[in-house]
Formats: structure tokens, sequence, C-alpha cells
């Protein structure tokens, strides 16, 4: 196979993945017991979760929401965010993170996950015992490894694949407190003790309907989307949320190939005969990048937003990327906002040059066992903290199930680099 073949099946392999995982992409991004592979391990510290021979943490983690246990706490600084001293533990805390480290399309990514998670774990894990539960693909394979990981562990992180997520959430296998990496398909609900960690596009283009809606009261909004699946759902997502604070839109697609260049003069003179108020990009960087170059008499003059698909990322910098001058971004502290405090503490990714979903997965294992660590510490009491994919909270519902809200980061496009923005919470 020469370099080229090689490329172009390892590019291939890397598509199937993002379309499994669902929440990553151009959008977003179990072998048996004897043959998982262990952290290196930590001495025990000071933690407020001693574990015990059964359901101390279980117990906890879904204590009634009027339970003063549960309330919040204050969170204070520790480089990124510390614990709070506790009693000594009885032993360390065992995590067992759950991962397709056998799958054929989603290796990579879990790979991604992984080295995260262990960067992690390597800087706050004092106290805490990881052990890597690696499986394929078939949910009976997850299934089955997830009941050995929760019986030999305190707390279980993942599965990855959204359909593994499902298959977990449509059982009865969960009796740990489970930290799951994906948003589940087709599923608003979850077993009590998981808690969804997964990055969503759709929840993000909600929050980029919410910030266009704070800078345009009254706007009337025009939808660019594509045909890819991704794309639809965050156009969808955007659409009813927009709708739902009161306000109106119209959708206009933008194919790929030739059939993209004639629907960018169609643009063009659509947005000079009826301009909206603002744009909705659910695009890629590349192709948001053609339709601003295609109509740039106009798209500049409108304000436009997008997710963290139309970041163009480590190309914002070259002169074909200055066309998305002044596009509003909804993406990943650790994507673009690199000198935050939460996120210059953790060690960049060895690869430098592996696509933004990649370090997207990357930032998705720091937080992952963050957020674990999180839940041992405190006992199933809601918490919050500047996370390096977004500010995390922790709120119980009335049924006394914790939920995780992330609120990414807000940034204009702007010389070659990022410029924040303030946002409200």
């Amino acid at each position: 196979m020469n370099i080229f073949e090689a490329r172009c099946t390892g590019l291939a392999r890397l598509l199937v993945a993002l379309v499994c995982l669902g929440g990553v992409g151009p959008q977003r991004l179990c072998a048996s017991v004897d043959a998982n592979t262990s952290a290196r391990p930590v001495a025990a510290r000071t933690l407020s979760f001693a574990r015990t021979a059964g359901t101390t943490l279980a117990a906890a983690f879904v204590a009634a929401p009027d339970d003063p246990a549960i309330q919040p706490k204050p969170i204070k600084p520790q480089g990124a965010d510390p614990a709070e001293p506790a009693a000594q533990p009885a032993a360390p805390v065992r995590i067992a993170l759950l991962l397709p480290m056998r799958s054929g399309t989603l290796a990579t990514a879990a790979e991604s996950v992984r080295a995260g998670f262990m960067a992690s774990v390597e800087r706050d894990g004092t106290g805490f015992k990881v052990e890597v539960v690696s499986t394929g693909d078939a949910p009976r394979d997850v299934l089955d490894a997830y009941a050995r990981a929760a019986a030999a562990s305190d707390i279980v992180v993942g599965p990855l694949a959204r359909s593994a997520v499902a298959a977990l959430a449509d059982s009865d296998a969960v009796t740990r407190p489970t930290v799951a990496l994906s948003v589940p398909e087709g599923r608003t609900a979850v077993p009590k003790l998981m808690l969804v960690a997964g990055l969503s596009i759709e929840d993000e283009a909600k929050q980029v309907a919410e910030w266009a809606a704070r800078e345009h009261p009254q706007g009337r909004a025009l939808i660019l989307t594509g045909g890819a699946a991704w794309a639809q759902r965050a156009a969808g997502a955007f659409e009813a949320r927009w709708n739902e604070l009161g306000h109106t839109n119209q959708r206009f697609a933008v194919p790929s190939g030739e059939a993209g260049k004639a629907a960018i003069a169609e643009l063009k003179q659509k947005l000079e005969i009826d301009p909206p108020d603002l744009l909705f990009a659910a695009l890629d960087g590349t192709s948001l990048r053609a339709v601003r170059a295609g109509t740039t008499t106009m798209t500049t003059a409108i304000p436009c937003y997008g997710g963290g698909a139309a970041n163009p990322g480590r190309a914002a910098g070259e002169p074909d990327a200055s066309p998305l001058d002044g596009v509003r971004i909804l993406d990943l502290p650790w994507i673009v906002l690199p000198d935050h405090p939460a996120v210059m503490v953790y060690p960049r990714p060895p690869d430098t040059e592996q696509p933004l979903d990649m370090d997207r997965l990357y930032a998705l294992g720091i937080d992952a066992f963050r957020v674990a660590r999180e839940l041992a510490l405190r006992g199933g009491a809601p918490f919050g903290m500047d996370g390096v994919t977004g500010r995390l909270d922790t709120v119980a519902n009335p049924g006394g199930r914790l939920e995780l809200r992330r609120r990414e980061a807000a940034v204009v496009v702007r010389g070659g680099g990022f410029e924040p923005v303030a946002s409200e919470r």
C-alpha cells in the first residue's frame, strides 16, 4: 500500500468513527477483565468519599433533592478546580474507563479520550485508581464488559459510542455511578445513576440560538445548512430553540460540489433582495468559507453565528481563511481559549496535527475524569467547575438524579485568532 492509499484508508476510518460518535465529527465526536490495562497506582489522600463494601456513593448520587447533603458547596480554584479536604479514604476510589479500544471504527477516537483521561489522572488523580476496560462495537460486548467493570469499581466512565450508551441506558445494568461519554440516541431520560457528559451538537446549536437572541432580540434568522446528518441536526436544534424564543427564520440549503456554487450565487441574490438580521451556519469551516467568499459584500455586513464545526481551527491564520473574519463561534475552551487558567494546566496531546475532533475528544477525556472525581469527592452532591470543554454544572432534577449542563465558550474569529466574547449563564 503506498502512502496515498494508506492516508485515504485512515481518513475513511476516521469519518466512519465520527458518524458513530454523533456528538463529535465535523460538528463534534470489552476485552476480558484479564486484558485490562491499569493507570499508574496513585497514593490515597484526603477525600470526601471513603469507599465501603457496598452502595455508599450510589445512594448519595440519587439522594432526594431536599436532602441538605446534595446542596451546592462553594468551589475554590485550584489551578482549574480543587477538591475540598475531607476524611482519609479506606482505599483508593476505583474508576473503570470503558472504551471501544478494539473497535475497527472507534479505536482512534477511544485512544484520544483515553489519553486525555490519563493526562487528567496524572495531574488530579491522587487517591484514585483507574482501570481501562477495552470493548469492541457489539452492544452485548459492551454490556458484559460494563457488568464486570461495575462489579469491580466504584465509578464507571463510558461507554463512548452513542448506540452503546443507548443500549446501556435501556438495560437494567447501571448499578454504579456512571459517566456516559456520549448523548444516547433517541432518549430523553437515562437511569438515575447515569450522568451524561458527552458533547452534543444539539445543545451547542441551542446555545448559539440563545446567544444570537441576546444580541438580536428582534432578529430574523437565515439558517444555512448542508446535507450531512450532523448539519441537519444542528439546524433543527437551532431552529427549535430560536422559535421557542419567539423569533422567525428561514432555511437555505448549501449542497457540496458543483451544486454548491450555484446555490451560493442564488444566496447572494437572496441576501441582496431580502437580507436577514443574522445567519446561522450549520456548515463546516470549508463550506462556510466558500459561502462568505462568494457573497462577501453581503455576508460581511450580516452577523454570522456557528458552532464548533464552523471553526477554521489551525487554518484561521491562513490567507484563504480571511472570509471567516468576524464569524461568531461557539466551541470548547480547549480549542478556542488555550490560555484560559482551567485549560493551560493540562498537557496538549503529542500529535499537534491531529484533527480538531480528536482534540475535542482528548478534552472530553480530561473533563470526564474531573467529573468522576467530583462525584466521588462530593458524595453525589451537585457541583460546578470551569472545565476544558466548557463551564460544567450539575443540578438535581425533581427525581433527585443529577444532570450535567455544559456552556461552551463564545468567541469571534479575528485576525487569525479568537477573540473572547462575554456570555451570560
